[in-house]
């Protein structure tokens, strides 16, 4: 099973760890969506060219990072309990996921985009992203993990958008039951000390060549 994938990208990041969960074994081709030969390779499999993309052995394809790792989940995993088939609890996995998607990583990256066009985000994207670590901090102080009381996709996605706020330093240290909730999580994948070194080490070389007055 092949994924390209980059990992300075949070939704491949999110595709990566839900694989490392479940324990699926990928061939992770590196594409960089900036190299013409690169997305020349990708557009062979994704019409779109986004990643990640997920490339079965028997040649079925998936793109967009929810939809890919849901698929795993469904077919390759041991159990329910990253994506519950119990309705309730599906139906608020599933609200945390548009959340994340709608609202929490969709207002990150736009402050991300301002940013690397050399502008300062306005009082009004800044407003909204807070509003949405307000609703965040809420969802993780009222439960152990975003949608239950156990880990999910919903938190595995969250955690990738809350990873993102180190493109611009974002201070955590009005939201504790953030911080506590990212150790949770994290805890819950006894290498993530070295998932994360990669993310930052890569993102570090992204940022220096595309976006160097960045201080990440």
């Amino acid at each position: 099973m092949e994924l390209y994938s980059d990992i300075v990208s949070p939704p491949c990041q999110n595709v990566l760890l839900v694989a490392k969960k479940l324990g699926i074994a990928l061939n992770i081709k590196k594409t960089n969506i900036m190299d013409a030969a690169d997305v020349a390779e990708l557009t062979k499999v994704n019409p779109q060219h986004l990643i990640p993309t997920f490339v079965e052995d028997d040649g079925h394809v998936i793109w967009e990072s929810y939809a890919i790792a849901i698929y795993l989940v469904e077919k390759y995993g041991q159990d329910d309990a990253l994506y519950p088939k119990d309705p309730k609890v599906r139906s608020i996995v599933n609200q945390r996921l548009f959340f994340d998607i709608g609202t929490l990583y969709k207002n990150i990256l736009a402050n991300i985009d301002v940013l690397i066009e050399k502008q300062q985000p306005s009082a009004e994207l800044r407003g909204k992203l807070e509003q949405a670590l307000d609703l965040t901090e809420k969802f993780v102080t009222e439960c152990r993990f975003v949608a239950t009381d156990h880990l999910t996709l919903a938190d595995i996605f969250m955690l990738g958008s809350i990873t993102a706020l180190e493109w611009f330093r974002y201070d955590l240290e009005r939201y504790p039951g953030i911080r506590g909730w990212v150790e949770r999580v994290t805890a819950q994948f006894p290498d993530y000390s070295d998932f994360h070194k990669e993310i930052r080490e890569a993102t570090k070389q992204y940022v220096a060549t595309h976006c160097p007055h960045l201080e990440y």
